[in-house]
């Protein structure tokens, strides 16, 4: 993964932007991140950039908060079966079957934003939890180990759970992390990983905090629901357009 100076200046003006998304709305840097990149290279090569960035800033907002031990008692089957789905699959997305997974991507990004843009809020009986949660975290880990993305079903099961606004966010950076190291072993299994990332995976981490930074003091003078709904446009768009090239 040799990439030239336009290319490292891509994935600097990439992760800036996705960081400056989570820094707004609180989550988002992985999708936002793995969507544009994915539609400008080799989904493969984006989740390999995409990574330690990924792990390294949901780490705080996983462990900010009491509420830690509470949600892992609650969530470990969840989180367990991400994992183990992800193992198996991620030999689709390391195998670098370009038009293939880009079209996968293209339509977790879509599946996202619709459910986003529908304005439909679902709620899940914490009876259902036991037999839901791990059926989710299995969905989850399938598309995560084929396209890099983690989001769906995951994000939407998280946000139906009974959660205060601080456990949602803190639940959702759980999954992110548990997602994404689910991720790492996957592409590692299959040689997804070497050391030629060093260095764009250095300069998105810098971009994406930078880009974090410049969000958390734009989220006081902006409207997060506006703002999230064009994020979700961005998204459905960016997802069309993947799964157009792969149709076309």
């Amino acid at each position: 993964m040799n990439l030239g100076t336009i290319e490292l200046m891509v994935v600097a003006a990439v992760f800036v932007l996705a960081g400056l998304v989570k820094g707004v709305i609180g989550v988002g840097l992985p999708t936002i991140a793995m969507g544009l990149l994915g539609a400008l290279m080799a989904p493969n090569r984006a989740a390999a950039i995409l990574v330690i960035p990924a792990l390294l800033t949901n780490v705080w907002q996983m462990w900010d908060g009491p509420a830690l031990p509470n949600l892992l008692r609650r969530l470990w089957p969840m989180l367990m079966c991400a994992l183990l789905g992800t193992l198996p699959v991620a030999g689709i997305l390391a195998a670098a079957n370009v038009r293939l997974t880009t079209a996968l991507l293209g339509v977790a990004l879509m599946s996202y934003a619709l459910i986003g843009l529908s304005g439909v809020h679902f709620k899940v009986p914490r009876r259902t939890e036991p037999v839901l949660g791990p059926l989710i975290g299995l969905a989850t880990g399938f598309i995560n180990g084929a396209t890099g993305i983690f989001v769906v079903p995951g994000v939407p099961y998280l946000q139906a759970l009974d959660l205060g606004k601080d456990e949602l966010l803190q639940a959702l950076a759980i999954s992110a992390f548990v997602s994404t190291v689910a991720l790492a072993l996957g592409l590692g299994l299959n040689k997804g990983l070497g050391s030629a990332v060093a260095v764009p995976t250095v300069i998105a981490l810098a971009a994406a905090f930078v880009g974090m930074a410049f969000g958390q003091v734009l989220r006081s003078r902006l409207s997060v629901t506006a703002f999230r709904r064009w994020v979700l446009v961005g998204l459905l768009a960016l997802g069309t357009s993947m799964l157009a090239r792969f149709v076309l």
